[in-house]
């Protein structure tokens, strides 16, 4: 096939991009550049030896997608183009929903202007808020805590309800728990632009030598260690959970699954993981809780076994390891790019 991956160079579309081109299919990266680097393209080309098609463009621009679609002659749509940060979403509500739910509207538009009709669409399990029972299955009640979790909700509803309109849509939504890792060879990973929101690259950064310490919000959860507990699933994993996807979509019209490893992970014990990983010390500081944050999320896998045929195959050790060696060989992220 001929996909279309918003958001293609960001951290979790370039690693789908890598999966997608070694299965077979061609690839086409739209992206706006606005948390990503033009580098990656040389780096996919490193690992695959084929440079994908690469478009400029922002996911609301239905004019400039739709000529996209049309001129790659694109079979299906990855949509990654999504803004990702639960606090920057607290402080900057509207640009979320302009950019995560309209811009869903927009590319969905797009889409049937020219009769592209595969979606894959990269949703969030914040969407699903504090939970009442774990492991999270997808049939849980759907209360997100923040503007982000709701932008996700919203687009979520959208693309079910036009899934249902118009059967000849059809849709895939795959509610990501926390990736983390990269590319086993070390040549394309997580790069955040500004401080990282995520907690593996900030563990990173600190064996790495470029922060001091991590600060552990709160140490008084109702947790084994009193640190939060997350679902924490490797990259390559999640990219091998779009394939899937893509494939399942022959004989599918709507998916909504959940794509996790089932095994929560406290802060701590991702710490000390990190740390017999890559042989650094990790120092920690303990601050209070933030708001907005839980104390365990964990996914129930069932339905994407039984649907996609997918389960995760790599552990907690291949996702530090797979880490430190991306932070250890490029302790600049991109900026250093010798490729």
């Amino acid at each position: 096939m001929v996909v279309l991956i918003t958001g293609g160079a960001g951290y979790i579309g370039s690693h789908i991009c890598v999966e997608l081109i070694q299965n077979g299919h061609q690839t086409v990266i739209y992206d706006n550049f606005s948390n990503s680097r033009p580098e990656v393209l040389q780096r996919m080309r490193a690992l695959t030896g084929i440079a994908p098609s690469l478009v400029r463009g922002d996911v609301r621009d239905q004019s400039t997608l739709a000529d996209v679609l049309r001129t790659f002659q694109c079979d299906a749509v990855v949509h990654c183009a999504g803004m990702k940060s639960v606090f920057e979403s607290i402080r900057f509500p509207d640009m979320y929903y302009d950019n995560n739910v309209i811009g869903t509207q927009t590319l969905i538009q797009a889409m049937q202007q020219v009769g592209v009709l595969k979606l894959i669409f990269s949703s969030s399990a914040t969407i699903y808020g504090e939970p009442i029972s774990l492991p999270l299955k997808e049939e849980h009640p759907r209360s997100p805590l923040h503007p982000y979790g709701r932008t996700k909700l919203l687009a979520e509803e959208l693309l079910e309800s036009v899934n249902t309109s118009s059967k000849s849509m059809k849709v895939a939504i795959l509610r990501y728990f926390n990736p983390v890792g990269s590319h086993e060879s070390g040549l394309i990973g997580e790069d955040p632009q500004c401080e990282p929101n995520n907690l593996m690259p900030y563990i990173a950064q600190v064996a790495v030598g470029r922060r001091p310490y991590l600060t552990v919000f709160g140490k008084d959860y109702d947790t084994p260690d009193g640190t939060g507990v997350r679902d924490y699933v490797h990259v390559m994993d999640i990219a091998s959970g779009h394939l899937k996807a893509l494939e399942r979509l022959q004989g599918f019209d709507f998916i909504k699954v959940n794509l996790g490893t089932g095994r929560g992970v406290s802060v701590l014990e991702l710490v000390d993981a990190f740390a017999r990983a890559s042989g650094r010390d990790i120092p920690v500081v303990v601050a209070p809780r933030r708001d907005g944050d839980i104390s365990s999320c964990y996914a129930s896998c069932e339905r994407a076994d039984a649907i996609l045929q997918w389960r995760p195959t790599r552990n907690l050790h291949d996702m530090c390891r797979d880490s430190w060696n991306w932070q250890s060989k490029n302790p600049r992220g991109y900026e250093s790019s010798v490729y």
